[in-house]
């Protein structure tokens, strides 16, 4: 049986009990945090401090304003007898050489159908490749890791780092700037315009770490309490106006700025080595292993970091330790679609198995299949969003989903589907001291065996709306529940969020 229908089985076998739901005479129901108006698009309602569930649909590639294309091909690669690296890699760098067209687009590579054995990364460093296969079946473009360390098997990567542009910096004015909001005062907007960019700064301090009690993880060996400088936050954003001295900004605020806690700054920035219009699809990707619990083989399928504006779209992986994809800190507005993840190698604990792992911001997951992992959909520490895992299934899985430690801002979970557990809380010193997992983490429409979601002893809170499944305590029983609405009630209206809020910000335009 193809890796295809196995994956169509079992979504059936997921989709059925709330297909069966859906045809009972339950009403339908919508939140009183976000609603479908009279003229179909969405009223949001604030908090008593004017907080709202952000609008997280400015995300992937492009932020969602532009199809992922389709390129005529310009190098085919054909499989050879042993190692297939030199000439997969030798056909990127000679694609790389050619000027890009107006769209961004050096070249599209088609490895065709068959076997390709691949001893090291694939390393795609320059905007513009397409790396595309002739289908993510076993018997399609099959390519192979066989080396015998950790290591990528394709690896998307420019160069350098985010870079301030110095005597750009000012301060927001404004003594709350709360979650959901699209503008702030600042001091002077004098040197700005419309279409710069810039990093909306939210400091790390001393009275935060002691509001949000962590530097008070109950230790065990290893554990590291958290210290104020490792939690300054980097938002990427774009200026769309500005009024005065107030800014407009493209990407709503996911975490709120206080003034007692540090407020907020903004910053011109660049970026000259981040790399853009890079695309991996139709392959199945696996990895050689030497038993069930190796760790010296391919981790990850596919990796990205320092880049912007890409795709990885249908493809399988099969054997890899690690993740079938992952995106890095510097990995922006990034689509994953349509891709697999089965039955990784390695063994089933801490730092292994987070089938789909996000660190970076306004990146988008999305008709995503896993089994056996553990973190299958998840963040790390210190992950600035908005970002989106949207139906997204997860089989068999020795774990639980959601921000896995060190504070995630901005994520929603939109249809997303496991057997396990679905997380927001206090993890306190699991790990090295992963205390608080994140804020305005939403969830809505999931399913899952149970669920802990908490608000934080300050900055805003989390969300779990329309979960099917069973309410638990988590790690800590005395944490506040955070908002739980319509737990286990058929037919939320809108059926998913993130549709909803691309739909209506689609109609307003």
């Amino acid at each position: 049986m193809s890796i295809k229908n196995i994956t169509i089985i079992l979504i059936c076998l997921f989709a059925m009990p709330m297909i069966y739901s859906q045809i009972q005479t339950s009403p339908n129901w919508q939140s009183s945090h976000v609603y479908v108006n009279e003229s179909g698009t969405l009223t949001y309602i604030p908090d008593k401090q004017g907080n709202t569930i952000p609008d997280f649909s400015h995300v992937g590639y492009h932020h969602g304003t532009k199809s992922i294309p389709c390129y005529p091909v310009a190098r085919v690669v054909i499989p050879v007898e042993g190692d297939n690296w030199k000439n997969i890699q030798m056909a990127i760098d000679e694609i790389s050489k050619n000027k890009p067209g107006i769209n961004g687009h050096r070249g599209t590579i088609l490895l065709s159908r068959g076997e390709y054995r691949v001893s090291k990364s694939i390393v795609i460093s320059t905007s513009g490749i397409v790396l595309k296969g002739e289908g993510d079946n076993i018997n399609e473009t099959r390519i192979i890791a066989t080396g015998r360390q950790r290591y990528p098997l394709i690896q998307i990567k420019g160069n350098g780092t985010s870079q301030e542009i110095i005597d750009t910096r000012v301060k927001i004015t404004d003594q709350f700037v709360p979650v959901g909001s699209y503008s702030f005062r600042v001091t002077s907007a004098d040197q700005f315009k419309v279409g710069d960019r810039i990093i909306l700064f939210r400091p790390g301090t001393t009275q935060w770490i002691e509001a949000i009690r962590m530097n008070r993880i109950v230790e065990r060996p290893g554990t590291r309490q958290w210290e104020a400088e490792e939690y300054n936050l980097a938002f990427e954003r774009e200026i769309t106006g500005i009024e005065g001295n107030c800014i407009f900004i493209d990407n709503p605020v996911v975490m709120q700025m206080e003034k007692q806690y540090g407020g907020g700054e903004i910053y011109k920035y660049r970026f000259d080595g981040r790399i853009h219009e890079v695309g991996v699809s139709d392959m199945y990707l696996e990895s050689e292993y030497q038993s069930d619990d190796d760790t010296e083989h391919g981790w990850i399928a596919v990796q990205l970091d320092n880049a912007e504006n890409c795709w990885v779209k249908n493809i399988t992986t099969v054997n890899f330790g690690y993740s079938a994809v992952s995106c890095e800190r510097f990995a922006k507005n990034i689509t994953v679609s349509d891709a697999r993840c089965f039955d990784p190698k390695s063994p089933i604990t801490g730092g292994m198995r987070y089938s789909f792992n996000n660190n970076g911001q306004q990146n988008l997951f999305m008709n995503c299949l896993s089994r056996n992992g553990r973190h299958d959909y998840v963040t790390g520490a210190r992950v600035c969003g908005p970002n989106v895992f949207y139906n997204c299934v997860s089989v068999n899985a020795f774990s639980d989903i959601g921000p896995h430690h060190r504070w995630a801002t901005g994520t929603l979970y939109d249809n997303v589907v496991t057997d396990n557990d679905i997380n927001v809380q206090d993890r306190g010193n699991m790990g090295s001291g992963h205390g608080w997992a994140g804020v305005t983490q939403v969830l809505w429409n999931c399913r899952a065996g149970r669920a802990s979601v908490q608000k934080p002893w300050v900055s805003g809170n989390n969300y779990n709306i329309g979960m099917k499944g069973n309410h638990y305590p988590g790690h800590f029983k005395d944490r506040e529940d955070g908002v739980w609405e319509g737990i286990n009630k058929e037919n939320l209206v809108p059926h998913s969020l993130y549709q909803a809020q691309l739909q209506a910000r689609m109609k307003v335009k």
